[in-house]
């Protein structure tokens, strides 16, 4: 069965997606067949040249004609348009991917994840947290699993950028609430959050997070239009950080910033344990600094062997991976899962899980206090 697939969005996220279906074939023969099918946006002759590059069959101005004439359907356009197209295609019966954050708000996350739960586990619907799936992530939570650190008594979490640094750098859709919801916080703390989750956090919907402490800064007002012609508000934050407090008694802080000179991609996470820890970066995303019980300092693991998760697919050991590579994981583990009907993870659920905790970010930054996450 070839699985045909429709794809809203073909800026930066439909490039990394459409790049990552194209490798499947040859890195990973076990992957479902798969035929781009149909790109969808609003601008008829920009989205030709995209599916020209991109290798989709056809186009379409109208996802409302797409949602349910395709097997899967991923959307990949702003914040804001997550819930609409999505909740048709999971009402329609097909299986959906949607970018993170998986809404501006928690109210549409909601909505999102409550319909996702009433199409069924036999339709997936996965939210693209691409972190968990680099090697060196699947091998750290290896570690914690198997207790190697011990209890966990405090987490770390910080994602630094600096393409906002410059006043002068123009607007877009991700400095206006309405669209984005958030900035950085949403942007950026979305990610962190969810791989606390995913690496240290319970079961249930909260990752064992008890409550929270935020703060959210906006340090330009107005930036210019691409032409210069004029000016917009900025309505999101620039930079947040909060504090965090784990029902098991563990502290943990976040930071998240777009204005972080000299900082292009840096999202780090440390975990420190009563035997241990580790440290990841993803600017070195090959690589696991690990201490254990006894040791005088980190050891660095080159996560590259062949027996390392995912890398077997890929070139011989100590031929590094990039980012590009993780989209290729998770489109792997997402449509394996739509072909045999199998849960994916992670799923809505867990991007309503991460929006939970953004919001009560933001609310303790309103109110200027804690704030229990329910």
């Amino acid at each position: 069965m070839t699985l045909e697939v429709g794809v809203l969005g073909y800026r930066f996220m439909g490039k990394a997606h459409a790049n990552a279906m194209a490798r499947l074939p040859m890195f990973f023969p076990d992957a479902p067949e798969i035929e781009r099918s149909v790109l969808v946006g609003r601008d008829e002759s920009a989205l030709s040249d995209a599916a020209e590059r991109l290798g989709f069959d056809s186009i379409s101005t109208e996802w409302r004609d797409v949602v349910d004439d395709v097997d899967v359907f991923y959307n990949l356009g702003p914040n804001h348009v997550h819930r609409e197209p999505s909740v048709a295609a999971l009402e329609a019966g097909t299986p959906v991917f949607c970018e993170k954050p998986l809404a501006p708000t928690l109210e549409a996350a909601d909505v999102m994840a409550e319909t996702a739960r009433e199409a069924g586990d036999d339709v997936p619907a996965g939210c693209a947290f691409n972190y968990r799936f680099v090697p060196a992530i699947r091998y750290a939570k290896g570690l914690l699993e198997a207790g190697e650190l011990g209890e966990i008594r405090h987490v770390r979490g910080r994602y630094l950028q600096d393409w906002l640094v410059d006043p002068e750098a123009p607007w877009s859709w991700r400095n206006d609430e309405e669209m984005a919801g958030s900035g950085a916080l949403g942007d950026l703390g979305s990610h962190t959050v969810d791989l606390l989750r995913f690496l240290v956090g319970s079961d249930d919907l909260s990752g064992g997070i008890e409550r929270v402490s935020g703060h959210l800064q906006t340090f330009v007002d107005e930036r210019p239009v691409e032409d210069g012609s004029e000016t917009r508000p900025v309505t999101v934050d620039d930079a947040y950080t909060a504090q965090l407090e784990f029902e098991n008694g563990a502290v943990g802080s976040l930071e998240g910033t777009r204005v972080a000179a000299g900082h292009k991609n840096d999202h780090t996470i440390e975990i420190h344990g009563t035997e241990g820890s580790l440290k990841f970066s993803l600017e070195r995303l090959n690589e696991l600094e690990v201490l254990r019980e006894g040791d005088r300092g980190y050891e660095t693991i080159l996560v590259t062997d062949e027996d390392d998760p995912y890398v077997d697919h890929w070139w011989p050991p100590g031929h590094v991976l990039g980012w590009e590579h993780t989209f290729v994981h998770e489109n792997y583990e997402f449509l394996s899962a739509v072909e045999s009907g199998d849960e994916f993870e992670p799923n809505f659920e867990d991007g309503l899980a991460a929006q939970q905790v953004l919001d009560a970010i933001e609310r303790s930054d309103e109110r200027g206090e804690w704030v229990s996450l329910e």
